[in-house]
């Protein structure tokens, strides 16, 4: 299973990327807008439309990588007090409420993705900018997180069992990521 947790890390490493490459383009774009309309009253062409769709990168693109590493909110002060087995139950309860929830919003992306796709969907605004890619990278980061909530659910499944060892997956502190020389 740790092998299957790896290749699961990597690929929403990889989606992660691509969003922040997103992130980055919509931030320039942005800038190139608002640079454009207040210094020459030429807006950039597409800006809006553009940045509408990549939001969907930044948001989708970083689920999975966050539920890997513990990001997500969770309530610390109540977790942190309880024992080992209780974590598990809780851990177990919520990624199976996540993983239905999950598993809905990508039964039903799915659909629109196709849909879009099959008209090539657009954005008619100054240009008329694509819809149908951004549908169906939500439907690729929900893939994701619902295959990485399946892991979750299973771990957390194997230490409620007392088949693993008892503590959850730490997460690991910033300051232990840096290498020192």
């Amino acid at each position: 299973m740790k092998r299957l947790d790896r290749v699961v890390e990597r690929i929403a490493t990889v989606v992660l990327l691509v969003s922040g490459v997103g992130m980055l383009l919509v931030m320039f774009m942005g800038a190139g807008d608002v640079i454009g309309t207040h210094f020459f009253g030429w807006p950039l062409p597409g800006a809006k439309e553009s940045s509408e769709s990549t939001m969907v990168l930044i948001v989708f693109g970083s689920l999975a990588y966050a539920q890997i590493h513990r990001h997500h909110i969770r309530v610390e002060l109540y977790y942190t007090r309880q024992s080992p087995r209780v974590k598990a139950a809780l851990d177990t309860v919520t990624s199976l409420l996540a993983l239905v929830f999950f598993a809905i919003v990508l039964w039903e992306t799915f659909g629109e993705a196709v849909d879009s796709w099959s008209v090539w969907e657009a954005d008619v605004g100054l240009i008329r900018f694509p819809i149908y890619p951004a549908k169906s990278f939500v439907v690729i980061g929900t893939a994701v997180m619902v295959v990485q909530l399946v892991l979750d659910l299973l771990h957390s499944v194997q230490r409620l069992r007392g088949k693993e060892a008892f503590e959850a997956p730490e997460e690991v502190p910033p300051e232990a990521q840096v290498k020192t020389m």
